[in-house]
């Protein structure tokens, strides 16, 4: 374990923020995890009808009840936990995750490392990985490139004062609200590292095609919502995501049945799909490459759904897949 002098007792440097509902067995998991690491576990509660709020106290968290008359979003939850933080860096944890004993000591070994990041995070693995091919695939999509990154998930190590300077998550997102802070950040010069630890075990708990359906439509809508907040130069945030969205899930489909009413061999358009499949097998494999190609329908819903809610100038309610 590597030498970090800048944090002689790192209990006292970091306070926690949990958020959840309904998380049950999970969160006294989440919390036990976090109890021997870090100065407070904060825990945020969005309407909880499960004692999740009792089991959070009596372990030992200070709990938060989000006042829920007001529209929820996860962004609003860790603002909510970033309030109460006192201590010089935060761990973001969401209530479905168990955080490795050995994570907040290296990933503060990693902010001394690196002076100038304001954000560190590490692998986060499914817990359940062979329980379905929707955790299989949650799986895969957490295992990204070591070294500077882009962007964290919900789980990450962030500096109090760069997060408060930048004004905090954006509460207004209902999904993607983590890419579109790391952007903030960047555009301060804080850096974003993705260290080689183990950092969270989660459990998504996906075992039906209509959970993988909504988790691909949220992503849809935050591809949507990033690229017509940030779309412009020099980021182009989620800018070629929206347009692959909606180029394989909607373009696709729409050509085929055009051409289809003229000759039956225009829904030949629609072996663009199986072609592509084919062309990310040698990368991604097969399970990944169909799901990927697949999730394309649901994410170009998400994308039509925002701009659809945008033009009748209406709110975005949440996408919840559990």
């Amino acid at each position: 374990m590597p030498a970090f002098p800048s944090f002689p007792d790192t209990r006292h440097c970091v306070d926690a923020v949990v958020i959840g509902r309904n998380e049950g067995e999970r969160l006294r998991a989440c919390i036990a995890s976090l109890l021997p690491q870090v100065a407070r576990v904060i825990y945020v509660d969005s309407g909880s009808g499960d004692g999740s709020v009792a089991l959070a106290r009596g372990l030992g968290a200070q709990v938060l009840a989000l006042d829920m008359s007001q529209p929820f979003t996860a962004a609003r939850a860790r603002n909510a936990g970033l309030a109460e933080v006192t201590a010089e860096f935060v761990q973001f944890v969401d209530g479905d995750c168990v955080v490795d004993a050995g994570w907040v000591a290296a990933a503060l070994a990693a902010m001394a490392d690196h002076p100038r990041a304001a954000v560190i995070c590490g692998r986060r693995r499914e817990r359940f990985p062979d329980a379905s091919p929707y955790n299989r695939l949650c799986d895969r999509e957490w295992d990204t490139p070591i070294g500077p990154a882009r962007a964290c998930g919900g789980d990450a190590l962030m500096r109090v004062a760069h997060l408060r300077a930048v004004g905090g998550f954006r509460e207004s997102l209902i999904a993607g609200e983590e890419p579109e802070l790391c952007l903030r950040l960047r555009r301060f010069g804080h850096e974003i590292w993705r260290i080689d630890a183990e950092m969270t075990l989660h459990d998504a708990a996906i075992t039906r095609i209509a959970q993988w359906w909504q988790r691909n439509r949220r992503a849809g809508h935050a591809f949507a919502e990033g690229a017509a907040l940030h779309g412009k130069a020099p980021e182009r945030h989620w800018v070629t995501e929206s347009r692959r969205a909606l180029f394989w899930g909607l373009a696709v489909p729409l050509l085929a049945v055009a051409a289809g009413l003229f000759h039956p061999l225009g829904f030949a358009v629609l072996l663009l799909w199986p072609v592509q499949v084919v062309r990310l097998l040698p990368r991604m494999g097969p399970e990944a490459a169909f799901f990927t190609v697949l999730g394309k329908l649901p994410e170009a819903q998400g994308v039509m759904g925002y701009w659809f809610g945008r033009l009748r100038r209406s709110g975005s309610g949440l996408i919840e897949y559990k």
